[in-house]
């Protein structure tokens, strides 16, 4: 069954392309979204066409490891049976997404598919469908053909009024469950999915196109609603459907889902889902659900050029419980601007904790999740192990620290030394900044516990000092660490360009900006080290190598909003090596 696993994986990757899955909100009477019922637990679509070709191009020079490498890891793998057809199969086709994956044109030909495309991924119950637009369904033929002449592992051909499609079996005759790998192209339509004892052959009429569905995605407003309450662009919209998981475990008589993971469970010695079938289990997880009843994804910039490549997305947890919501927003602290500055800094970390508001909040969090009292027995038993641990000590534990707003720090820029033999700094622009309220008399609190700051005396607000006159330090070439103080900011810093956003920090108030933040410049960060290893005749490892030519600029961040906890990823790539 492992290999039965693996085997879907790579189909699925092979077929998903590394791109976002697109959908089309107008519904007409062919609309894929017919197909696709409202109460789906997944759901990941776009509402413009993905530019398949524009993609390929902008990320070709960044194109790092070679295919022949990747498959050489695979075929290298511990899981790796050279004498199984179906592994090889699917081997074969990652292969040929691999090597054509560095040529658009290529791309399109082998996989018949136009510049710009449209598909879909979602669930039918538990079975998962996959469909892509198509402008030569031949070429898709011969990749199949291909793959299959080459590993030894062969279809039957069969038909469903009148719909023809290919069927791959996947389980070995012993398995209890019997599992197939369906392909099917209709009016420039691929679909990839799945068959098995699970499967009714009304689903699979559904999953190829040719019954629609009751209660259909597309007579919903379900994806515009989401586009509006999150402020996404029309370009991409995913979801978990959380109130569709717990209705599948607690009812599940009561949805597709649900009747397939209960055939699930008859093949198991013991069903450990009947203890939430209870019906005191259904009425408080479904509550639970409705408070947090989707997780998200949408894009709040979505750019494709041949040299560039721009994705600005939300992954938002929501959630209909203003008690956590507003705890978690009393937590969060301040992120200086510098950390997000992707243009100006090599490597950025910023944790934004509002150190005096976490007690409290976590108090509220903790007095939430025991209302009301479960009488589901896991849900007592959470609630019990929730009782025994009381944030009351956290107060005392933080109560020092009480005050911080947060804690951030940047590499601006960095040389090393090539003369030298081994990896040396030759320059270094960087800052640490700490954010509280009074910094300074946090700083003398600390001051009382450690013997060696007792005599250190700080400077004058504005005023500049270097570090090395307030502590010993050990100095190192191109290293002097310098202080600043503000109002509600201590600074430390080294260089000239640091300096210019310490003496600024001065300016910015403490405002709750995000929990976390982290951003990075791949190239910046990687170039430096790859030449002076090189000057200093050390062997260069490969990763380090692709590293440093994978012109990627990445942020990813936590924040809280008023529709739930919101993990955001910026990420440009760009084909050619900026200046």
């Amino acid at each position: 069954m492992k290999r039965i696993l693996i085997a879907g994986a790579l189909v699925t990757a092979v077929a998903a392309g590394g791109y976002l899955l697109t959908q089309n909100t107008v519904a007409d009477a062919d609309s894929v979204l017919n197909y696709i019922p409202d109460n789906t637990a997944v759901f990941s679509g776009q509402l413009t066409p993905f530019p398949i070709k524009t993609y390929i191009n902008s990320i070709t020079d960044t194109y790092s490891a070679p295919p022949d490498k990747i498959m050489q890891s695979l075929y290298n793998s511990d899981s790796y049976d050279p004498t199984n057809s179906k592994i090889n199969f699917f081997l074969n086709l990652t292969q040929s997404y691999l090597q054509n994956m560095q040529d658009a044109d290529a791309f399109m030909a082998t996989f018949g598919i136009a510049e710009e495309i449209q598909g879909y991924f979602y669930t039918l119950g538990i079975i998962p469908v996959f469909k892509l637009d198509v402008i030569n369904p031949n070429a898709i033929w011969a990749l199949l053909d291909k793959a299959e002449a080459e590993s030894g592992f062969t279809h039957e051909q069969r038909q469903i009024k009148q719909r023809d499609y290919r069927a791959y079996k996947l389980s070995e005759e012993i398995d209890a469950e019997q599992l197939e790998l369906i392909i099917s192209q209709h009016n420039n339509i691929l679909t990839v999915t799945f068959n098995s004892s699970l499967s009714e052959p009304l689903l699979l009429e559904n999953a190829l196109g040719i019954t629609p569905v009751a209660n259909a995605l597309a007579h919903s407003n379900l994806l515009n609603d989401i586009i509006i309450k999150h402020g996404f662009t029309k370009d991409a919209i995913s979801y978990i459907n959380h109130q569709a998981l717990v209705q599948a475990i607690t009812a599940p008589d009561d949805s597709l889902l649900g009747q397939h993971i209960a055939k699930l469970m008859t093949l198991q010695k013991q069903d450990h889902l009947q203890v939430y079938q209870q019906p005191q289990c259904k009425i408080e997880l479904m509550r639970i659900a409705n408070n947090w009843p989707r997780t998200v994804f949408g894009f709040n910039q979505f750019e494709i050029n041949d040299d560039n490549t721009t994705f600005d997305m939300s992954m938002v947890v929501e959630s209909n419980n203003q008690t956590i919501l507003t705890a978690l927003t009393q937590l969060t602290g301040f992120i200086p601007e510098y950390v997000n500055d992707l243009n100006n800094t090599v490597l950025a970390l910023g944790f934004g904790i509002d150190v005096g508001g976490l007690s409290p909040a976590i108090s509220r969090i903790w007095n939430e999740l025991q209302q009301p009292s479960y009488t589901c027995p896991p849900l007592q038993k959470m609630q019990s192990a929730i009782q025994q641990n009381n944030p009351v000590m956290l107060g005392v534990m933080t109560a020092m620290a009480n005050g911080i707003k947060g804690i951030s720090g940047a590499v601006i820029d960095y040389s090393l030394d090539e003369s030298q033999t081994e990896v040396a700094i030759k320059s270094l622009d960087a800052i640490i900044s700490l954010s509280a309220s009074d910094p300074r008399t946090l700083f003398n609190i600390i001051a009382t516990f450690r013997p060696e700051l007792a005599n250190v005396k700080l400077p004058a607000n504005g005023n500049i000092v270097e570090l090395s006159s307030l502590l010993p330090l050990v100095t190192l070439p191109g290293i002097n660490p310098k202080l600043i103080m503000h109002k509600e900011h201590m600074v430390i810093f080294n260089g000239d360009k640091a300096e210019k956003i310490a003496i600024a920090l001065g300016n910015k108030p403490i405002t709750a900006t995000g929990i976390y933040s982290l951003s990075i410049d791949y190239s910046k960060a990687f170039t430096p080290l790859v030449t002076a290893a090189e000057f200093s005749g050390q062997a260069v490892p490969q990763e380090l190598m692709d590293m440093k030519d994978y012109n990627l600029r990445l942020n990813t961040g936590l924040q809280i909003n008023k529709n739930g906890i919101e993990a955001t990823s910026y990420m440009n790539l760009q084909s050619k090596i900026r200046p």
